[in-house]
């Protein structure tokens, strides 16, 4: 096999729970894309990135190695490169220095329904705090501070509630998102909601292949087929299964991102 090609890669972001796994896994119905879903050794090496452990030269080595690797492992050599990892929001700046060519695609979901969703998985939860588990990228299962935490709030991160360490986490990934894309070109970033991916799946599924440059009339079907599948019921679940109080920390911590990004209010 030729040296795999790793020319213009796609990078799936967003907070986890906003839609990231549905949207990556259509892209990967793409016959010209290699889909890879949080590959274990950039997803584990994000935090080293972040907090400047390694050098740019290092780094960048790491990545291309394990994308090249995973190009040659499922005989993708020939294809377009796509890795679809929520950390990924957390090192956009270092991923455009070392692929300058690449596509950033990030799909926004409201924080609100993204931390409900977030607060029923284990990762987080402080009921899971002496299970022992490890989530793939290298972290225990329970409340403990991950690399974007802010320094000045361990503590409060690792006491607080489920609930409002998942919403600290969307704010987190999403804002990260958004200040690298700012740098960003409109042919290098592309966003969208959640929300209208799932109520007009077509619209969007179409401005995602125009950004992409998909243009084989097989592979837009295959595209708009794969999108077709989103499910509408999953919007607004926030309405029916948060309290008063888990709303209360919810704006404390997110308000003025979910203002911002013009999401409904608490009234």
């Amino acid at each position: 096999m030729a040296v795999p090609n790793l020319r213009s890669p796609v990078f799936v972001v967003g907070s986890p729970r906003s839609g990231t796994t549905f949207l990556g896994s259509c892209i990967g119905k793409l016959p010209e894309i290699s889909y890879h879903f949080e590959p274990v050794a950039t997803k584990a090496a994000a935090r080293y990135v972040y907090n400047q452990e390694w050098d740019f030269s290092k780094a960048k080595g790491v990545y291309q190695r394990v994308y090249a690797w995973l190009m040659r492992l499922y005989a993708d050599g020939d294809l377009r490169f796509a890795d679809k990892t929520p950390r990924n929001c957390f090192v956009i700046d270092f991923l455009h220095q070392a692929f300058p060519d690449a596509q950033f695609i990030h799909i926004i979901r409201d924080g609100r329904d993204a931390a409900l969703s977030h607060s029923k998985k284990p990762w987080m939860q402080a009921a899971q705090a002496k299970s022992a588990k490890h989530e793939p990228g290298g972290y225990r299962y329970g409340p403990y501070a991950r690399f974007w935490v802010e320094a000045d709030r361990v503590a409060q991160f690792e006491s607080t509630s489920d609930i409002h360490r998942c919403i600290w986490a969307w704010r987190r990934h999403t804002e990260s998102a958004l200040q690298a894309a700012s740098q960003l070109s409109k042919q290098q970033y592309h966003e969208l909601r959640y929300e209208h991916l799932v109520t007009d799946p077509n619209a969007e599924a179409e401005r995602l292949l125009n950004f992409l440059g998909i243009t084989a009339q097989t592979s837009r079907q295959r595209f708009y087929q794969a999108m077709s599948q989103a499910r509408p019921d999953s919007v607004g679940m926030w309405k029916k299964e948060l309290s008063t109080e888990q709303l209360r920390q919810i704006e404390q911590e997110a308000g003025p991102l979910l203002q911002t990004l013009n999401y409904a209010s608490y009234v």
